[in-house]
């Protein structure tokens, strides 16, 4: 087999081996980290749930690219014409098939969202807002259309809040800014991006891992997004009015619709001033210190996972 084609299979073998293996790992443990910093802001916890699920994709892609590559392409004997095992040739289209696989559903999910945005232009009217106009660069406009979702907001770099007509007719002009202060924490945190992202990493066994992200991102935007008990009120109107106009009932659960309202029901300041914590200190310690290590043991990093190599192809 050609050198470089089989230097492909085993880099594809190897990150789908140690994806599977780091995935597995997090399922397993993800319920019980998120017990332990719910004594933190929710802010953090989503945060967390958004790295757990996408640590085991840059893992493996870090440890395939730096390691399993380099090991292959600088031990690996060139003359020899080494046959691959089955389970070697299963790995590494399965590693293929988890890239492209991760590549069609983003651009598929693009391609949706990018028709149903032309759809909602049609017709579509600008509303002015004093939130909109001091956002910045970060939103574009606030457009109305007969076709769009209650509210939500579209884009990636530079985003537009979609407002319905049922909705703007259904909300009170508190109740409206109050929402569209929600969707702008949305716009802040970048989370269209993240969701880009988790359809690019998809991965069997996560679903229940990125439903528990989603559901603490809005439960941010909630909390973020009211400063007042009289605040918190008119968001949990505007969210009982949207969801009963909304033409999916389906979008959100009930189950989580209820503990948003009733979150906001019981809204006190102390949620403001949750406890902080060094996390990004702590993870840059955390990763300078791994990435030392490597660096003092590269050389033996690469035997190692060459040797595991060779056993895998065999």
């Amino acid at each position: 087999m050609n050198f470089y084609l089989r230097g492909i299979a085993v880099s594809c073998s190897n990150f789908v081996a140690f994806y599977g293996v780091l995935s597995l790992a997090v399922c397993c443990v993800w319920r019980r980290i998120l017990r332990f910093t719910q004594r933190y802001s929710t802010e953090r916890s989503a945060d967390l749930l958004f790295v757990l699920r996408i640590a085991p994709f840059v893992v493996a892609t870090v440890i395939t690219l730096a390691i399993a590559v380099p090991s292959f392409l600088l031990l690996e004997p060139r003359a020899i014409d080494e046959k691959m095992s089955g389970l070697s040739i299963v790995l590494g289209l399965s590693g293929v098939a988890v890239v492209v696989g991760g590549i069609w559903r983003a651009a598929a999910t693009s391609v949706r969202v990018s028709r149903a945005i032309a759809c909602w232009s049609s017709q579509a009217d600008v509303l002015e807002s004093s939130l909109i106009r001091g956002s910045g660069n970060s939103v574009s406009m606030l457009r109305v259309s007969a076709f769009a979702p209650p509210l939500t907001a579209s884009g990636i770099l530079r985003s537009t809040l979609w407002l319905s007509q049922a909705a703007k007719f259904a909300l009170t002009e508190q109740e409206l800014e109050t929402a569209l202060r929600h969707e702008m924490v949305h716009v802040r945190r970048r989370d269209n991006l993240r969701r880009l992202i988790l359809h690019l990493v998809a991965f069997p066994g996560m679903t229940q891992l990125e439903i528990a992200w989603h559901e603490a991102t809005e439960m941010v935007a909630d909390e973020a997004a009211v400063s007042s008990e009289y605040q918190a009120l008119d968001l949990a109107e505007a969210m009982i009015k949207l969801s009963q106009i909304s033409p999916n009932r389906s979008t959100e659960p009930t189950t989580v619709l209820a503990k948003r309202v009733m979150r906001l029901t019981t809204w006190t300041r102390r949620r403001q001033t949750a406890t902080k914590v060094g996390w990004l200190e702590y993870s840059a310690c955390v990763g300078a210190a791994t990435v030392a290590m490597m660096v003092v043991s590269y050389g033996q990093l690469l035997v190692k996972m060459h040797e595991a190599t060779e056993f895998l192809m065999r």
